[in-house]
């Protein structure tokens, strides 16, 4: 009899699970519309929709460099309506250089997919009399306090990578934050700010139509679309790397059966060639993983990122 009732409560649940979903979806990206982690999602979207029988639409909820738009996501109902699309430092980051953060990584997320990986350059307004890396840190050196770097929010990768140079080359430049990479990048083509460190995708047209010029990658290896740039290693900075990546989550008490079906979309999403030739045209590779492998990739992130923080002894006040 007690098997029986077990089983009577959880029929509903797996009826449920099994319709699922019923409704269109909603994908919320912490951060402002025309950014790298936008452009993504909105591509992994259409990708899902085909699969899930219903719209997947896209939300922009910016500020605190991505950590609001991912808390909303994570506070969300936990019904697989609502996913979230993280950048890199609302996981491996803000946990350790926010003084207060308003969700627990190891309690309140699941992990569906790691879903792009994606460059970031060194740039710097057509102003600034300096072409290479070389250059950059000389008149810095010789202007300290007048050369300001954007980013987009306090404790974001764009905001380590700039504070990563400052220390690696001793330089004096002050950090503006603001909320995304598109603002920051507004201001920086209008010479509000004079440099800054994005992903390659909300950079390359700038770039392409002289802009913005380019003075570095910060990664391992050159970037395919801009094969001529130099890395920061090549630059004489080579601890000075800072490759960006999203994933997918959804809050901790989502079904289990929900999530698989989750992960299943965007899987298939993700392993589309449209899809990957989307990705590929503004420098994203994209990066399928399973849940197992999202943790581990994470894991290294924040061992990686929680030791820079350390060293530059930042602490983002919120």
């Amino acid at each position: 009899m007690r098997l029986l009732r077990i089983l009577a409560l959880l029929l509903p649940m797996l009826a449920w699970a099994q319709s699922y979903p019923t409704k269109p979806i909603k994908i919320v990206v912490p951060f402002p519309p025309g950014g790298p982690s936008d452009i993504f999602a909105r591509g992994l979207a259409q990708g899902m929709q085909a699969d899930m029988g219903h719209p997947v639409i896209v939300e922009n909820v910016g500020g605190q460099g991505g950590v609001i738009g991912v808390d909303r996501a994570l506070k969300s109902a936990p019904d697989g309506y609502t996913l979230g699309f993280n950048s890199g430092s609302t996981l491996a980051i803000a946990p350790y250089s926010f003084t207060r953060l308003p969700y627990d990584v190891k309690k309140d997320v699941a992990l569906i997919t790691t879903v792009v990986r994606v460059p970031e350059v060194l740039v710097v307004h057509p102003s600034m009399p300096v072409k290479t890396l070389q250059e950059l840190v000389a008149y810095a050196k010789g202007n300290p306090g007048k050369v300001n770097f954007g980013s987009a929010g306090g404790g974001s990768i764009t905001h380590l990578a700039g504070e990563l140079l400052k220390a690696e080359a001793k330089i004096d430049i002050v950090h503006v934050p603001y909320k995304g990479a598109a603002p920051a990048v507004n201001d920086l083509l209008g010479g509000q700010v004079q440099m800054g460190i994005f992903d390659v995708p909300v950079l390359l047209g700038h770039i392409r139509s002289g802009r913005l010029r380019p003075i570095a990658i910060t990664s391992g290896k050159r970037a395919e679309a801009l094969p001529d740039v130099p890395t920061t290693g090549e630059g004489g900075y080579p601890n000075v790397t800072s490759d960006n990546w999203y994933g997918l989550i959804v809050p901790a008490a989502t079904p289990a059966d929900v999530q698989k079906r989750i992960h299943a979309a965007a899987d298939k999403a993700l392993h589309s060639p449209v899809v990957i030739e989307q990705f590929a045209k503004v420098s994203g590779v994209a990066a399928p993983s399973t849940p197992h492998e999202y943790a581990t990739f994470l894991a290294a992130e924040q061992a990686k990122w929680s030791k820079i923080v350390q060293a530059i002894g930042f602490k983002e006040e919120n």
